[in-house]
């Protein structure tokens, strides 16, 4: 059934224990799958492959959605000395890190990267519609220590380049950009959404753009609201935007309705940063309330806040489930 609003995860699932303990390529391969049926047999209709490759054991803060893009580039340097550290701590936005994810000692370069590989493997594990998700050039820039540019803008579009030669190759029925720190630097809009709009140009199919006030290990370290946010949304080319709200002030619908018609809304109606798990009921209430604020129509998707890597698997999938019958009850599906 094509339901008119559909429900999708931001894209991170928690790593499975034997993953963690016994790893290899068919481990892998096996949990991505898990991570699959475990989506569709809860009824989501835009899945992700719960990017458990990009698990880094060192960095159990962000699940690896930094290292993963930032070890392979071509011109970085990843092995840090303490004044690099030193360096960095400097850098007042980012001081909720103690290190950079590297330093930008040349042009940036694909290096090892291949996003096409990762594609390729979740594509070959289900016949669902599918999204991938890419950690954005903002975002990724900001966590460097660039000495070699020497300016951010440029720093972001020679990462944005890379990607943008890599997407147009991807198999996916949604290419997601993930920014988690435009939302605490609107100001920064000025050289990033060319950056972002690098990539989003490049993908051949649906575009998505989740942002959110972060999840470092559960803590929100974005400042700001979505009113400061609707200029810089209505200059990105994007098809949708997947935008934390469950944890937001009810008053913050309301600066929605300025966001271009164009783009279609993704609601965030579930907490990702608790254990407590949403009722049906409770998911059809802020989907009821999003609409009552922003039309009947303007809500495609609905979804958690952020990726579910911190919780329990058993805690993600039942709010996986809680979703689809909190949509399905307030649309009076069955």
């Amino acid at each position: 059934m094509n339901h008119r609003i559909l429900t999708t995860v931001v894209g991170s699932y928690p790593i499975p224990d034997w993953l963690a303990a016994l790893p290899s390529e068919q481990a892998l391969t096996d949990a991505t799958s898990v991570v699959f049926k475990t989506q569709e047999l809860a009824g989501i209709d835009l899945v992700a492959d719960g990017e458990l490759y990009r698990f880094d054991v060192n960095h159990p803060e962000t699940n690896g959605m930094i290292d993963y893009f930032i070890r392979p580039l071509g011109g970085m340097r990843t092995q840090l000395g303490r004044s690099d550290s030193e360096e960095f701590a400097r850098i007042e936005s980012m001081r909720f890190r103690q290190q950079p994810a590297g330093v930008v000692e040349k042009p940036v370069t694909a290096g090892t990267l291949d996003l096409v590989r990762d594609s390729q493997r979740a594509r070959s594990l289900t016949r669902h519609r599918m999204k991938f998700t890419i950690t954005g050039p903002h975002m990724l820039s900001r966590t460097l220590l660039d000495k070699h540019y020497r300016d951010p803008g440029k720093l972001a579009m020679s990462i944005a380049d890379v990607f943008a030669e890599q997407v147009p190759e991807i198999a996916a029925d949604v290419i997601q950009i993930d920014e988690a720190n435009i939302t605490g630097s609107p100001d920064d809009a000025d050289w990033a959404v060319p950056a972002i709009n690098r990539v989003l140009d490049a993908i051949p199919s649906e575009r998505g753009l989740h942002l959110c006030f972060g999840n470092y290990g559960g803590q929100t370290i974005q400042t700001g609201t979505w009113k400061k946010l609707v200029n810089v949304i209505n200059r990105l080319h994007v098809d949708h935007v997947v935008l934390e709200l469950s944890r937001r002030a009810t008053d913050e619908l309301e600066a929605l309705r300025a966001i271009d018609p164009k783009i279609a809304l993704g609601i965030g109606v579930i907490d990702i940063k608790s254990t407590i798990v949403e009722t049906a009921d409770e998911v059809a209430q802020r989907i009821e309330r999003a609409e009552r604020v922003l039309g009947e129509g303007r809500v495609r998707y609905i979804h958690p806040d952020c990726g579910f890597w911190m919780l329990k698997r058993t805690i993600a999938d039942r709010k996986m489930r809680s979703l689809v019958q909190g949509r399905n009850r307030y649309l009076g599906a069955s």
